[in-house]
């Protein structure tokens, strides 16, 4: 099966094309925001503070790199577990956050809020952070430099390699490939 490449930030006529399953390369600007990052994202907006960022469109990746190394942009960059955004990810959405990368499944209140406001969740390979880092050309640290890992960066990728976990629809990978597995396991077994 061959990627989709798209671009980022994402604009609406992309995000309507791609489906749960979907594999996807993607090249442009990409930001990082992980737990104590998002944290101060609500307080700011809770307050009727300005963000750091203009989130219309843009995508966030649930990453805290590790130090680059000598010669390297970036270390380590693998993505965190996404639940944890989950309690301030519907406000990001409503701003006009249209993308999200990070692992694992995602709440009940996140789900209906991609619809919504018809963004896409992205899952990335867990595990896989030294050569995800490799899709990493730029890294510029923006907002809350105290956090240190945790900071907010600016990341320019190219080539950086995704799966399409939950579409604008709401159709869900996390649902659909348990699904399909035990569907292929009747029909080998009907052939028994």
């Amino acid at each position: 099966m061959s990627s989709i490449r798209i671009n980022a930030p994402l604009e609406d006529s992309v995000i309507f094309k791609l489906k749960a399953g979907d594999r996807v390369l993607i090249e442009g600007t990409v930001y990082t925001a992980r737990d104590a990052a998002h944290s101060k994202l609500k307080a700011l907006i809770e307050n009727n503070q300005e963000l750091p960022i203009n989130l219309v469109g843009q995508v966030i990746y649930y990453v805290g790199p590790t130090p680059a190394p000598e010669g390297k942009v970036i270390g380590s960059a693998g993505p965190t577990t996404s639940t944890r955004m989950d309690r301030v990810t519907p406000i990001l959405l409503e701003r006009g956050l249209k993308g999200m990368i990070g692992k694992g499944d995602r709440s009940t209140s996140v789900i209906d809020s991609i619809i919504k406001n018809k963004c896409v969740y992205f899952a990335a390979i867990g595990g896989a952070g030294a050569l995800i880092a490799d899709s990493i050309i730029e890294s510029e640290i923006i907002a809350f430099p105290e956090l240190g890992t945790e900071a907010i960066r600016k990341l320019t990728v190219k080539n950086f390699p995704a799966i399409v976990a939950i579409d604008s629809f709401g159709n869900n990978l996390y649902n659909q490939g348990p699904l399909e597995y035990l569907e292929k396991i009747r029909d080998n077994a009907k052939t028994w």
